[in-house]
């Protein structure tokens, strides 16, 4: 288990030597990862810093909101509204590997153009282990490991936590004494929904998933999961009033983790899973019925995509 107060100082002083003089950007994403590599870069450098959260359209209810409150004190904070243009990028790409290469290079790009306007020559990502054991294997690339474009213009990219794995971040977290909202926050994925809706992603599928997480996370809270999240994977027949729908199918997941690199799905109570079910269906028009996963890591990946 890492040590957070050596590794703190040791980070610090990385960061530091590794940007000199220049600055650099922080690819901020809202989760712990990203945000413990921001508190840890605005420590060694400052003003050298601006922290740049990219909405990609691709994120949970309410996200920007509440990166724009939490980051405030960062006042080189940089929100750039980015929805058009990876939704454009994504339209009609439906294999998974593809969604995460298309995602990882709209990223760098955006970076690179906040990069130009502040003269930045590094960028700063929270890249954490088992991020890097995904991409260099065969299981799946990370938009921000394996998924990154060939050619990046930054001179370099500096990853505090690379060989961290999430719970050792989250011991660096509490000691830099970020937010509990963020310290504890549970996992979400770098791609975002994308990877929680199964083929193309358009507006409607991801208003049904962001809907959807909104449901599962606030109803599964009393578990304390890992990781809990809804996506959508087809369509089915279903029955609402006294009409026949053909509406979306969300796959309700739940799982118990240490690190991510192996989960075992919750064991949910009936009652629970019905009033899930309930609220999904009866808020969202379009959804025809909901699932639960019981599938473990492995087989199973904890994301669909």
């Amino acid at each position: 288990m890492v040590d957070p107060d050596s590794f703190i100082d040791e980070k610090i002083e990385e960061i530091s030597t590794k940007i000199g003089d220049d600055n650099a950007i922080i690819a901020l994403s809202g989760g712990v990862d990203s945000s413990t590599a921001a508190a840890l870069a605005y420590e060694a450098v400052g003003d050298q810093l601006t922290p740049v959260y990219v909405d990609t359209g691709l994120m949970r209810k309410g996200e920007t909101e509440q990166i724009e409150e939490t980051f405030s004190y960062m006042d080189s904070l940089r929100i750039v509204d980015a929805r058009g243009r990876f939704l454009s990028e994504l339209e009609g790409v439906v294999d998974p590997e593809k969604k995460r290469h298309v995602i990882g290079e709209q990223f760098i790009r955006e970076f690179e153009a906040v990069a130009e306007e502040v003269d930045a020559s590094h960028l700063v990502q929270g890249t954490i282990y088992p991020d890097r054991i995904e991409s260099e294997g065969t299981i799946k690339s990370h938009h921000n490991v394996g998924g990154l474009p060939d050619v990046i213009d930054f001179d370099g990219i500096v990853e505090p936590m690379r060989d961290l794995y999430k719970d050792e971040v989250r011991e660096v977290a509490r000691k830099l004494e970020l937010e509990e909202i963020i310290s504890e926050r549970m996992p979400f994925p770098g791609p975002g929904l994308a990877v929680r809706i199964l083929g193309e992603v358009t507006e409607e599928k991801l208003a049904v998933a962001r809907e959807a997480n909104y449901v599962v996370e606030e109803e599964l809270e009393e578990y304390d999961p890992w990781q809990a999240l809804a996506a959508v994977i087809g369509k089915a027949t279903g029955v609402k009033g006294d009409n026949r729908v053909h509406g979306w199918v969300v796959a309700v997941r739940s799982v118990e983790s240490r690190d991510g690199m192996t989960a075992r799905a919750q064991q949910i109570d009936w009652e629970t899973l019905q009033r899930i079910q309930s609220r999904i269906t009866g808020e969202m028009e379009s959804v025809s019925r909901v699932v639960y996963d019981v599938t473990h890591k492995p087989p199973a990946t904890i994301e669909y995509e």
